[in-house]
């Protein structure tokens, strides 16, 4: 259970890094190095032109790859710390909601079939596992992102991955967002304990956000929203690895303010 467990928070962390680097937009994508290791972020907003002075709805679909540049094995993630523009806006009050506990030991379909209408994104990751003296296989699973509601000003989501880690494995991670001060006003942490000792790695991960607009105490709403106040978005994420390296990097995109 608990290799379990160490499984869904590196699928889950690099889940969160698609869902809140909502500042890419479908452009270029970017590329951040240090010593051997290379990290790639791309994705995509629609639609790039948004509103100046209102929220508006939004999609977004978006993920890294990570690799290293002499094909050697990746090392292990330790800590992801992930920063989005504020004009950004992560809302989850008055969508259904979804427990930890409806979630656990579920396949894919099952887990859909518990919750369905706490369904807000869907993707997948893959990661590659290099045990010594054997040979390093990759295992592939589908990720789910779920509304855990917000109390305290606190977004809570689980990411529900379905992987084969060698056998079919059924696994839930918790994430948290909060609204804090400053231009990069969405801020999440996802502290990751070792995998196999150290030997396994996520290489790839993928998620879409299909726009969600609903109605709340009479008010029409949406899960992703945003505004292009100054005809930019700006992101920071910072990578640690247990290894000593360290990756950060920035991202600023333009948009198209409407009026």
């Amino acid at each position: 259970m608990k290799k379990r467990l160490v499984w869904a928070l590196i699928l889950g962390a690099f889940a969160a890094i698609g869902m809140v680097s909502l500042a890419i937009a479908r452009e270029k994508p970017v590329i951040v190095r240090a010593g051997k290791l290379v990290f790639k972020i791309n994705g995509g907003v629609t639609p790039k032109a948004l509103p100046k002075h209102r929220l508006a709805p939004i999609a977004f679909h978006g993920g890294g790859t990570l690799w290293t540049v002499d094909g050697s094995h990746p090392p292990a993630l330790e800590e992801v710390v992930l920063d989005a523009d504020r004009n950004v806006l992560i809302d989850v009050r008055g969508l259904p909601s979804c427990r930890r506990e409806q979630l656990v030991a579920l396949n894919t379909r099952d887990a859909i079939r518990a919750c369905p209408d706490a369904v807000l994104g869907k993707g997948s990751s893959t990661v590659r596992v290099a045990f010594p003296d054997q040979t390093p296989f990759e295992a592939t699973g589908s990720l789910l992102l779920f509304n855990g509601g917000v109390k305290g000003g606190v977004s809570t989501f689980f990411l529900h991955a379905y992987v084969a880690v060698p056998t079919p494995t059924a696994v839930v991670a918790t994430g948290k967002v909060t609204r804090v001060k400053g231009r990069l006003g969405n801020h999440m942490v996802f502290s990751v304990p070792l995998i196999a000792g150290g030997s396994g790695s996520v290489i790839h991960t993928h998620i879409t956000i299909p726009r969600r607009p609903f109605t709340y105490k009479g008010r029409r709403k949406s899960f992703l929203s945003a505004r292009c106040l100054d005809g930019r978005f700006l992101a920071r994420g910072t990578f640690k690895f247990r290894d000593g390296t360290q990756l950060t990097g920035s991202v600023v995109r333009r948009c198209q303010a409407t009026g």
